[in-house]
Formats: C-alpha cells, sequence, structure tokens
C-alpha cells in the first residue's frame, strides 16, 4: 500500500477531500472554512475547487452550525460541520445531543442523521483555560452519538472518511498537540478504518496501558522509556469512546495484570474512571495491582508556560505511574 508522510492536520484534510470528490452529498461548513481556508488550514483550497454552495462559511454561532447541519443530514446531504475549538461546542450542546444523537431513536428509525462535527480538542499552547478542553468524556456519556479520537494520521483519514459514510452522527475530535505530527499515511481513496475497533499500538508483557488521542502519544514514549529499564508495556489505542471496543484491553489484561490509564482529559468523572471500573468488573481474577490513572490535573489550565505544562500528563507521569504497580 502506497504511504505518504503526512502531518495529521494534512491527513483529515486528503480525508475530506476524498470524500468530497466521491460522493456531492458530501459539504463543510463552519467559521472561516472557505476564504479563510480554516482556522486550522484543514480546508485550504477548498472553496476554490468545490464552490460556495459545498464550502459554507457560517455566521459565528455554534448552536446554529450544529443546528443547520442535523437539518441538512435529515434531509439527505453528508454535512462535515467544523467547530473551531472543542470549547465552542458546549454553545451546540442542545443540538448535538438533543437532536443529533436522539432523533433516529424518537423518531423511530425514520430519520437518520448522518452528520460529522469536527473540533480540535486538547490542552496547551497557552490558550487560556476556556480554550482548552478535552470534555470527549462528556460527549461519549450519551447514546446515540459517536466520539472517535484519532492519535495518528493514518488513522484520522481512516476513520474520518468512515465517520463521513456512517449514518449516524459522529464527534469528530482532532488533537491541537497532535496537528503538526507527521506520521504514514496510506494514499488509496478507499482507505477506511472500522468504527469502534480499538488498536494495539505496542505489543508488551508486564503492564497496559490504554489510551486515546495524544495520551497514546505520551504512552508510547513511556513505554520506550520502560523498555530500556527491562518493562515492557503494551499499549491499546482506543480510538473510539463510542462505540467502545475494550476486548483488545481485556485480552492484554489478562497478559499483564496490571493497566495504567492515560488520558488528557480532567482526572474525575473520567474515561479512566470508566476503563478502570470496567476492568475490575470484568477482569478482577486476573488483577495484580490498582488501576492507576495518568491525566490533567484538576484544575483550569493556567496561562503560564512552566504552569501550564505542570499541569498536563506527560511521558514521565506514565512512567512513574508504572513504577508504582510494577
Amino acid at each position: 500500500m502506497a504511504q505518504k508522510n503526512l502531518p495529521m492536520r494534512e491527513a483529515v484534510r486528503a480525508a475530506l477531500h476524498e470524500e468530497m470528490v466521491r460522493d456531492d452529498r458530501v459539504f463543510v461548513m463552519g467559521e472561516e472554512v472557505g476564504a479563510w481556508q480554516g482556522t486550522h488550514r484543514v480546508t485550504r483550497g477548498f472553496l476554490e475547487e468545490f464552490g460556495a454552495r459545498r464550502v459554507r462559511d457560517t455566521p459565528i454561532s455554534e448552536m446554529a452550525i450544529a443546528g443547520v447541519a442535523v437539518g441538512a443530514a435529515m434531509a439527505g446531504l453528508r454535512p462535515v460541520a467544523e467547530i473551531m475549538t472543542i470549547n465552542f461546542a458546549f454553545l451546540a450542546f442542545d443540538a448535538i445531543i438533543n437532536h443529533a444523537a436522539k432523533i433516529h431513536y424518537m423518531f423511530n428509525g425514520q430519520f437518520t442523521v448522518p452528520l460529522v462535527i469536527r473540533a480540535a480538542s486538547g490542552w496547551g499552547d497557552q490558550a487560556t483555560a476556556t480554550h482548552s478542553h478535552t470534555p470527549e468524556p462528556i460527549f461519549a456519556h450519551f447514546p446515540g452519538l459517536y466520539v472517535a479520537c484519532p492519535s495518528t494520521p493514518a488513522d484520522a483519514k481512516g476513520m474520518l472518511k468512515a465517520a463521513i459514510r456512517d449514518e449516524n452522527p459522529v464527534l469528530f475530535t482532532e488533537s491541537i498537540g497532535l496537528y503538526r505530527k507527521p506520521g504514514p499515511v496510506p494514499e488509496e481513496d478507499d482507505y477506511v478504518l472500522p468504527i469502534g475497533v480499538s488498536d494495539v499500538k505496542r505489543e508488551g508483557s508486564d503492564v497496559t496501558l490504554v489510551s486515546y488521542a495524544q495520551g497514546v502519544d505520551w504512552s508510547l514514549q513511556a513505554a520506550k522509556q520502560l523498555a530500556d529499564e527491562g518493562i515492557e508495556a503494551e499499549v491499546i489505542d482506543l480510538r473510539w469512546l463510542r462505540p467502545l471496543d475494550l476486548e483488545p484491553v481485556f485480552e492484554s489484561f489478562k497478559k499483564t495484570n496490571r493497566c495504567v490509564v492515560v488520558e488528557e482529559s480532567l482526572p474525575h468523572f473520567s474515561f479512566g474512571s470508566e476503563i478502570a471500573a470496567q476492568i475490575q468488573e470484568h477482569m478482577f481474577d486476573y488483577m495484580d495491582a490498582p488501576i492507576k490513572r495518568v491525566s490533567a490535573m484538576d484544575v483550569p489550565l493556567p496561562y503560564a508556560r512552566e504552569i501550564e505544562l505542570m499541569a498536563l500528563p506527560n511521558a514521565q507521569k506514565v512512567v512513574d505511574a508504572v513504577k508504582e504497580i510494577v
């Protein structure tokens, strides 16, 4: 399979471009996606190629963006709505949760809502407290909405193409910290990854690291450092928080009997809590140590760079957590 080395933002752009060429029902909408070519430059050149009918600059109203996207999807189109950063999705919560996620159920299957809401997510880069969030667990709480969290450029391409083609609404999150990170990406137009399937990013026998999005990057860095000290960590990338595939986690835990959950989100009521509960419930007989969690500190993210980094997870914090249980 032919591959090209691309940063994640370019892999997302490739997926979106291929799907717009493949299916003329697919269109993009959002603030500054057209003339400005996208805040993160994902829609660069799209207005010139596809025209204003399929590349729609919108007013500065996330509720309007999500609401129109829901209506367009119900009417037979396949909108891809861009929310500049995921904190703005809070303003569209009613359209996303009360409408997109529930319409298929509430109308007894008579309507589908095949839309994708793209949102840049994550802490860091001194974006301050209001623009620094990783709230994917909040959205994954609600049935009817899929939540995608790719960790590599290849996954981002294959998962976004699957999301656009699916009949269900998808919140597709793109980690700001990974936008510039390059990786090999298949060039084939039909490179589509299945929805709701986790991936083993690294095999190991001593401890299981479970993560998603940028947490996978920290986990892989930690695994490399641990290997130098004789500890082999297996890294499981959840990729999708809903649908959630825990079989690779359980199979890994049967082998390692120890687990650390790594996430960029906040510690309380988190996805780490959910993974720990699921392992305790289903894998208790295999457990040789408590489940450890590595997350951001329980504070709004500070602006000062040194304090901001102090509040965030990193590879060394993962290493330290592993050493507590191995």
